[in-house]
């Protein structure tokens, strides 16, 4: 419909059902403002013409910390802060995207067709990156226009980057394509996007979630055909909400912290001939301590451990949720938790001891959560940054309180696993 038509719907509560349905029934009111802004800005900037929205969900890693990059298994939850989309379609075969807060960017996708390094780690690498994807598996490309706003908070470890390399390619599937794309090929042509266009060689974690929705198991033993599951349950229904607690701890110079993760478990298997720790199994570096211990160190080997264990928790884990048993679920997340922080040993940098928001994010939530069934850990790469809590309903306004002293107003964001990934809300 006209997008005129379109903002009168939504305020008048046309899309109540489904903005529900997606971000929870106490969200609607904050939705119908937040989509209504969009279509304000999208008119202002393009006119009133035929538009459609659309929307892309964050992530959160649950379990797996840093396994993927090691062909581990993996844990994740695509979650109801998103980055929603009012977009048109063209004729010209350019695609135009206006970021709320950033430049436009505009990509000719019948030229730009092959990576361009000077344009690494820019938006409009990544657009081209999903259009050429999509023509390298003969699917159909052209051109839009697209207004977008994302909640989804940089820095937190929700993969904004990734909702917004699947955006664009969701819309190309709906304006292009019926529609009929599976949302795990959009998440490996947004991997490949970021890797090949973009110049940052992530692994598809990030991409599945955002793109699958709601909680999805992934092995990555053969990283060309990862096995995914989408579990269906339902976190709310059993009265808990998701809670990210941002610490505001300082990323700058962590680069070094984050490489050596995948850096000492590839050395570990490396002192065996193998290129990543998926080809061995657990007893064969125990066996080799000794020697281990003198060629690659004894984080290395910690390292390892965390790795081998973490992959039977995160099977565990998915036992438990097809079985519905929530205490069981939770009982591993604070068992990956305290792996994270004894054998990964990503909750603080060694450069800066003095700095240590994560622990202290933990220290609080373990005090405040004795006692209770419920579960916490560190969140995504660490070091820095989030942790993450499941905490039950009538517990979250005290703990956000507690947290929000430590830290500042608004360090507690609490979310719920949306059950829809990458879609087209209208």
């Amino acid at each position: 419909m006209k997008s005129t038509k379109l903002l009168s719907y939504v305020k008048e509560g046309g899309l109540n059902d489904t903005l529900a349905k997606i971000y929870g029934e106490e969200n609607v009111t904050e939705q119908i403002e937040r989509y209504s802004e969009a279509i304000e800005e999208f008119i202002s900037l393009y006119g009133d013409v035929e538009a459609s929205i659309f929307s892309v969900p964050g992530r959160s890693e649950l379990s797996g910390n840093h396994t993927d990059h090691n062909h581990g298994k993996v844990m994740a939850g695509s979650i109801n802060l998103d980055i929603i989309a009012v977009a048109t379609k063209t004729d010209n075969g350019v695609i135009t995207i206006k970021s709320k807060g950033f430049p436009e960017d505009v990509v000719d996708t019948k030229s730009y067709t092959s990576p361009v390094e000077k344009d690494f780690f820019k938006s409009n690498a990544l657009i081209a990156g999903m259009a050429k994807a999509f023509c390298d598996r003969d699917l159909c490309v052209g051109g839009y226009t697209a207004y977008t706003t994302s909640n989804v908070f940089k820095g937190s470890g929700l993969s904004s980057s990734a909702a917004f390399e699947v955006m664009v390619g969701n819309i190309l599937n709906y304006f292009y394509n019926e529609g009929k794309v599976e949302n795990t090929e959009i998440a490996k042509m947004a991997q490949f996007a970021e890797n090949v266009f973009f110049g940052k060689p992530c692994g598809l974690m990030d991409q599945m979630a955002c793109a699958v929705g709601g909680f999805v198991y992934i092995d990555f033993e053969d990283t060309s055909k990862p096995i995914i599951e989408k579990i269906p349950f339902d976190l709310s229904a059993k009265g808990y909400a998701l809670c990210i607690v941002n610490t505001g701890g300082n990323h700058a110079d962590l680069n070094d912290d984050y490489a050596s993760v995948p850096k000492e478990m590839k050395a570990v298997a490396g002192y065996f001939g193998k290129e990543y720790l998926r080809l061995l199994d657990k007893s064969t570096v125990l066996s080799a301590c000794e020697q281990l211990r003198q060629v690659v160190g004894d984080r290395a080997i910690l390292r390892a451990i965390h790795f081998f264990n973490e992959n039977e928790r995160v099977e565990a884990q998915r036992e438990a949720l097809r079985n519905d048993d929530i205490s069981l679920f939770f009982d591993y997340v604070k068992k990956s938790g305290r792996s994270s922080f004894m054998y990964l040993q990503n909750v603080f940098t060694t450069k800066n001891v003095e700095e240590q928001g994560l622990s202290l994010a933990l220290a609080l939530t373990d005090s405040y959560l004795e006692g209770t069934d419920s579960a916490f850990r560190v969140h995504g790469g660490g070091f820095a940054g989030t942790i993450q809590a499941f905490v039950p309903f009538s517990l979250v306004s005290q703990y956000r309180e507690i947290i929000d002293s430590a830290f500042g107003k608004g360090a507690c964001h609490v979310l719920r696993i949306r059950p829809q990934g990458a879609i087209k809300v209208i």
